[in-house]
């Protein structure tokens, strides 16, 4: 058995110098080894002109935020404004097909401007009052922002206004002249995960390092934060430590500088919404000799909570094949989204004198999934409603609890769903374990080339989409495609998060395992026929795939991944990341991480399918070194490797749709060739037929 690579003689650290001059030069190399052999072709250039449309297509849906002052705020890139527009119009102009849009900045001009490859991040608007706004933007995609004030009448950054050097920042409004930040105040101020420590109250007109601590955490924190909630009635201040990635301190901030305790336990999600506290459990809480369960939903009254008070009332409970998705507040109303076997139900919650009163949310159609864009929780009952399938395009409607609901726009159809049909199946896990998974594609096509994906961490839920990119990419090609909600992810609810965390973390590939193997014992594929694709910890979830079970697969992408678990603490965000997997430090830790660690498990003298790796060099999230030494390692033990870095994209690993639909071109065309062993076919079909919604307006089969 080969030895295992340990911190102390891993050969290939000098690839994790993001800029060195060696390490970027091993990037040009390996990046002139696969393009030319992925990319000179008709199918390559087909692929990516058709995947660019989709991205680029005038007549998609134009998501709008709601800002609480009447206009419907989006922003949008297309051929034109690759770097994209943020404008806004108003709700009559919306209904119309061609709305008149307001431009309030356009990116591609600040970019040509300035010399910048600016992309957009985010946006925090002044509430109440709406005519400030704090924008950020990053360089090349990464996760480190530059933030600035913008005039939101004069359309117009504002000369000598809030502005903030590039780092992982956060900020909100307190009033027009004050704000809170956490940032990058030099040494000392972040944490080991990269992010601020200490939380600032900065004042207009006065040097950021005269701004006042309000909080600070630990150089072992995640990170520290500081917010102000406007709510006219409600004002408050909060401010909080993250301790690890799922466990929080958080405190209610009074004028006086007093920090007031939220009780509630270290794991549970909560929001404040008026007089209400909504506590979301992660794990068991026993409160007044009452065990509530995980994932069970929680309501009291904010203030007498914070008085010790305890009654509690229970608004969801979760069962075996049922798990609370989300939840959105209206004005006096609240909407909760769940999950039954990854199926979505919405319903209504009303608060009253006596209880909670519940019931189903009008006009929801039966597609595959809906959720619930955006309300305006400050002034009205309003709600955004998705709702998509895998062959159904999304609908986007406006309603009004207990009121009328109205479509607003249509997504357009991309690809002909005709003789393609959705089933469900569950495969059986290693430990006997039910596991979901959705299979789209032609049922009569058996043995045929099937892309599996899936990603199984955070208690991150994959539910049914559309996406014109695997339909006209994939789909129109004669693929079927395959969905795996494997442990790990939050589809049942925390216990099913919790039942792949740490040392348990094999169970998520495990599961991703059987389906494979139950898409072959029921025909729909090969071995050699089925590619797998993932991304980040889906890229995770590749490598171990790679060298656990390559038998399974005939050919596998793994995209911004995390592969070497034991130096994945050391490198950026990785030190966050550790209530996921675990502390490499700890010798206890390390022994179960070892055993599966993609890097540390490569093995010379048995076959494994052809792999891509893609990631960015301004990823500032998961290193791109981690796929630079797979990548090494591989060819160190002659295994068919092929590897895409992308200079800029962040942990996308892509800034714009240029670089999107190239990323998928390589993606499926590498999937493509290595599934059938011949170039992605052109599409037979430019566009669909007028009826394809129609036609796609099936229900799925179980």
């Amino acid at each position: 058995m080969a030895r295992l690579i340990d911190e102390g003689d891993d050969p290939y650290l000098w690839l994790e110098e993001l800029d060195g001059a060696d390490a970027a030069g091993w990037v040009r190399d390996r990046n002139a080894e696969t393009l030319p052999t992925l990319t000179r072709s008709d199918s390559f250039a087909a692929l990516r002109t058709e995947i660019r449309a989709v991205l680029d297509a005038e007549d998609r849906i134009p998501y709008p935020g709601w800002r609480g002052d009447g206009f419907y705020y989006n922003f949008w890139t297309d051929a034109t404004h690759p770097r994209g527009v943020w404008r806004r119009t108003t709700l009559d102009q919306y209904r119309r097909p061609e709305p008149e849009w307001d431009v309030l900045l356009d990116v591609d001009a600040l970019a040509a401007e300035e010399g910048e490859n600016w992309v957009w991040q985010e946006v925090t608007v002044l509430r109440p009052g709406y005519q400030r706004c704090l924008i950020s933007l990053s360089r090349g995609g990464a996760d480190a922002v530059v933030v600035r004030e913008f005039d939101l009448v004069r359309r117009a950054f504002v000369e000598d206004g809030f502005t903030l050097p590039e780092a992982k920042t956060g900020v909100c409004w307190i009033d027009a002249d004050h704000i809170y930040v956490g940032t990058d105040f030099g040494p000392g101020s972040l944490t080991s995960s990269g992010y601020p420590r200490l939380a600032k109250r900065w004042r207009r007109g006065t040097p950021l390092s005269a701004a006042d601590v309000v909080h600070e955490g630990s150089a072992d924190d995640v990170a520290v934060y500081a917010s102000h909630d406007p709510t006219p009635g409600f004002e408050r201040d909060f401010v909080g430590r993250s301790l690890d990635f799922y466990r929080s301190e958080n405190y209610l901030l009074t004028e006086a500088g007093e920090r007031i305790r939220i009780a509630v336990p270290e794991d549970a999600q909560w929001n404040v919404h008026r007089e209400w506290l909504l506590i979301r459990l992660r794990s068991p809480w026993t409160v007044g000799g009452v065990t509530h369960p995980a994932g069970a939903l929680l309501a009291a009254r904010f203030d007498a909570f914070l008085a010790s008070g305890r009654e509690l009332v229970v608004l969801f409970r979760p069962d075996a094949r049922t798990a609370l998705s989300d939840y959105l507040w209206t004005r006096n109303h609240l909407i909760l989204a769940t999950l039954a076997d990854v199926r979505c139900r919405l319903e209504v919650l009303t608060p009253g004198e006596t209880g909670w009163r519940r019931e189903p949310l009008a006009g929801v159609p039966e597609f595959d999934h809906s959720r619930i864009v955006k309300t305006d929780p400050d002034h009205n009952d309003a709600y955004l409603l998705a709702s998509e399938g895998f062959l159904q395009p999304a609908t986007l409607r406006l309603g009004q609890v207990g009121g009328a609901v109205e479509t607003l726009k249509r997504e357009p159809a991309f690809f002909d769903p005709d003789g393609l049909v959705v089933r469900q199946f569950f495969a059986t896990s290693a430990d006997g374990t039910r596991v979901p998974y959705y299979v789209v594609g032609d049922p009569s096509a058996a043995g045929g080339p099937t892309l599996l994906t899936g990603y199984g961490g955070y208690e991150v839920s994959l539910t049914p989409h559309y996406s014109g990119i695997i339909g006209r990419g994939w789909l129109a090609r004669g693929g079927s495609y395959v969905v795996a909600n494997i442990r790990g992810g939050g589809e049942y609810g925390p216990e099913w998060h919790r039942a792949a965390m740490r040392e348990n973390r094999p169970r998520a590939y495990e599961d991703f395992a059987a389906v494979a193997a139950d898409l072959v014992t029921r025909g729909i594929t090969t071995p050699e026929r089925l590619g797998i694709e993932g991304g980040s910890n889906g890229g995770l979830l590749m490598g171990v795939m790679l060298t656990r079970y390559p038998a399974l697969f005939g050919a596998v992408v793994a995209s911004v991944p995390v592969l070497d678990m034991r130096r994945y603490h050391r490198l950026l965000a990785g030190a966050s990341w550790m209530a996921e997997y675990g502390d490499p430090d700890r010798e206890a830790d390390w022994a179960y991480l070892r055993e599966y660690s993609p890097y540390h498990n490569v093995r010379g003298g048995r076959p494994y399918p052809p792999v891509l790796l893609i990631t960015s060099t301004r990823d500032d999230r998961v290193h791109p070194g981690h796929a630079r030494k797979m990548v090494a390692r591989l060819r160190e033990h002659g295994h068919d490797v092929c590897y895409y870095e992308n200079v800029e994209g962040g942990h996308g690993a892509a800034a714009n749709n240029e670089q999107r639909a190239f990323v998928w071109a390589l993606t499926l065309e590498f999937l493509g060739r290595k599934l059938t062993g011949q170039p992605h076919a052109p599409l037979p079909h430019q566009v669909s037929p007028d009826n394809a919604v129609e036609r796609a307006g099936r229900r799925i089969a179980r």
